[in-house]
This record gives C-alpha cells, structure tokens and sequence, in this order.
C-alpha cells in the first residue's frame, strides 16, 4: 500500500486502527505534558498557567492533527491554534529550540504508544504510518516555526522602532516620562554616550561585490553584537559610517566599554573608533556634540582605532579651540610647508610614538630616513622631536595646524 492509500484507508496494527492508543486525546495529552515537564528541562521552568493553558491545548491539538492523518481524514484546519500559541511563545521570550524540542519528544512518546502491541506482521502498516507521522511532523514544524519566526519579527520592529524614538528624542533634548513609557523603555539617569565612526570595510571597494550589500552586512553584524553585548539597554542610531550610541551607566557593559569595542570591531571585521562622554539625560545633546567632536579631533590627527574618552583627550581638545593661540600655534610649522613629506613623517612618527621601525613600516621607508628627517624638522622649526620640550611643542603645534579649517560631525544615522 502506497502513502496516498494509506492516507484514505487509515492504518492498523494488530487489526486496531493505528490511532486507537492517541483517541482518548485527554488522558493523553496530560500524559504528554508530565513527560514534557521531566524531559525537557525549561518546560519545568514555566508558570503553571502557561502549562495547564497554552502547552496542553496545543498538545490536544496535536493530537486530534495525528489520529485524523492516522484514520486517513484530511488534517483539520487546526493549524491556526498552532500558529497563535507559537506567536504568543515569541512574545513571552519562550526558546524556540524547547518548542520544537517539546514536539519532537511528543512525537516519539506517541510512537511508543503505536508501536506497543505490534507483531512482525505490521511491519508495512507501522513504516506507512511512520511516514504519515514524519509529514505531520514537518506540517506542524513548519506552522510553529513561521509564526514564531512572523511574531519574533514583528516584535524586534516595535522594539527598534521605540529605541529609535527614544534615542531621538534625548540627542533632540526632548526626554519625557510620558515617551518613555509609550516606548517602554526606561530613560536612565546618566548615559554613556558614544560616538561610533565604523570605517569602510576593504570589500566595499571590491569590483566585483555590490559596495553597498557589504555596507549593510558590516552594520548588521555590528548591531547584533551591540544587542548581544547590551541586550536592550543600549540606544543606538547607526548607519553604515557611524552615529550614537547611548548606554546607561548602571549597565554592567558601561565600565566595560573598551570590550564591547573590541567585540563590535571584530563583528564588523574592520577597527572601529568611538569617542565617549558621560552625562544625564539632559545633557545628552551637548554631550553628543562633543563626543563627536572629540571623534572628529581623533580622526584628524590619524590616531590609532580604539576608544577614547574625553578626559584623556582634553589637552587636545582644547588646543582645536579657535583663538589667537590655535593660530600662533599652528605657525610654528610654517617653515614645513615646502616640505610636505616632513610634515607627513612628523605625523605619522608622533602617532606611532616615536617609535622609529613602526613609523618606517607605516611611510614605507627606512629608518635611516626617519632619522635623517626628524633632524631636518628639528633645524627647519628650531623644535626637537627627541626632546620632551619640543615634542611638545610640535605636537601642540600639529594639532593646531590640523584644525585650522572649519570642523565637521556626523552626528548620527
């Protein structure tokens, strides 16, 4: 007998109808919950309405889908229980894994019972209703999963739709009790508020792969590792270059910031920058202002990815300040202006820390001639590289001559 005949005749075992252990669908069904509570272990950690609700009503549906395919009826149209019951598991943060894991174990305790009592006789009827039971699987997969996965979907749109308010409305300077609670998303008392510069990625250039994909593809890694790290404290408004990110202060990843840097590099695989400024919810815009600021400073003067925080950096903030002394500053590197590759070796030499085989690598030179430039800089300047005073100098004096146009941000997304 063929699978289709199978289906129309119903099956047996033993001259019974295969389906006869699963027809008392109560006593049943109460049996496959206990089984689920000590066989699939998060299933124990359910409140008991869910268990005595929703599991052993799906269960009874299960059922009658299995002893009608048994006696060869058509499945009945149940599967909208099925969906609405897998919907309802997505919102309440149930594991899809213990979903599927659950109907699997259902199954097999189901098989049991069939095959109790069966003699070699049944062989052919058993290996028929085997297959009937693997299509019913699928079927009832299939249904749990897409509503899961349909439900799941839907519920991350609301969440980021809600942070994307939220976040707007703190870097706008528009925080309110009544927003948060319509967004669902408590607003802390202090953040930690990032600006993120995520570079472009080298196969965004590739000839023979659509840039923009790639783009994409680098920020969605990116922000599903800030999810991971962060779950759903972090606020965040990114594009495929950069933006904000808003973390609260009491959030255990807060004092733990160079890590999640390093973790959101590794995801976009290329080094990402950030510059970070501490402050209450109504601060947050001023504070967004000048961490992007900051950014902008660390991107000019070509210092290695990493994060930055705004006290280690006040020197130089404050040397980009506009004034007579940021002019008078940046002057004293006129006498390099006919000589661009001494300017260019003065940068690189003082972002890789005077280190003389670093700089060398960097500028593809040697280090002969790393030396033999810091000395022409020395004569040309009257300033000393080697020497903590004129490192200084110099160093103000780079910094001042980098900022001497009008400065950009990019805020966020």
């Amino acid at each position: 007998m063929t699978t289709d005949e199978a289906l129309r005749a119903g099956l047996t075992v033993s001259g019974k109808p295969m389906s006869g252990p699963l027809q008392d669908v109560g006593t049943v069904s109460q049996q496959l919950v206990g089984h689920f509570i000590d066989n699939v272990i998060p299933c124990g950690t359910l409140p008991g309405d869910v268990i005595s609700g929703d599991v052993t009503s799906v269960t009874r549906v299960c059922l009658e889908l299995a002893v009608s395919m048994l006696d060869g009826q058509d499945i009945p149209a149940k599967a909208g229980r099925l969906s609405e019951a897998a919907a309802g598991w997505s919102r309440e943060g149930v594991p899809i894994e213990t979903i599927l894991h659950s109907i699997h174990e259902g199954f097999k305790f189901g098989m049991d019972l069939i095959a109790t009592g069966a003699t070699a006789q049944d062989y052919t009827n058993l290996m028929d209703g085997a297959k009937l039971v693997v299509e019913l699987l699928d079927t009832i997969s299939a249904t749990v999963a897409r509503a899961y996965v349909r439900e799941h979907k839907a519920v991350v749109s609301e969440h980021h739709s809600a942070v994307h308010t939220l976040t707007s409305a703190l870097l706008g300077g528009h925080p309110t009790s009544t927003m948060a609670r319509e967004c669902g998303i408590d607003i802390a008392a202090e953040y930690c508020v990032l600006a993120l510069d995520i570079p472009e990625h080298p196969d965004e250039r590739h000839p023979m792969l659509d840039g923009k994909v790639v783009a994409r593809r680098k920020l969605r890694r990116l922000q599903a590792e800030l999810a991971t790290r962060c779950g759903e404290t972090a606020l965040a408004l990114l594009s495929v270059d950069g933006g904000t990110i808003l973390i609260p202060t009491t959030s255990p990843i807060a004092v733990r910031l160079d890590e999640l840097l390093a973790h959101l590099s590794a995801a976009a695989r290329i080094p990402v920058t950030a510059a970070v400024v501490v402050a209450p919810p109504v601060e947050v815009p001023s504070a967004a202002d000048r961490a992007h600021e900051l950014l902008d400073m660390v991107q000019r003067l070509e210092c290695v990815a990493g994060l930055y925080r705004f006290a280690d950096m006040a020197l130089e903030y404050q040397l980009t300040r506009p004034g007579p002394g940021r002019e008078s500053l940046g002057a004293l590197l006129d006498p390099l202006d006919a000589h661009p590759e001494l300017l260019h070796t003065l940068r690189c030499h003082i972002s890789t820390n005077l280190n003389r085989q670093r700089t060398a690598r960097q500028m593809h030179i040697h280090t002969n001639t790393v030396d033999y430039r810091i000395k022409r800089i020395c004569q040309l300047t009257g300033f000393d590289p080697t020497a903590t005073s004129g490192l200084w100098q110099l160093r103000a004096a780079l910094i001042a001559r980098t900022f001497g146009d009008h400065t950009h941000t990019h805020r966020t997304a």
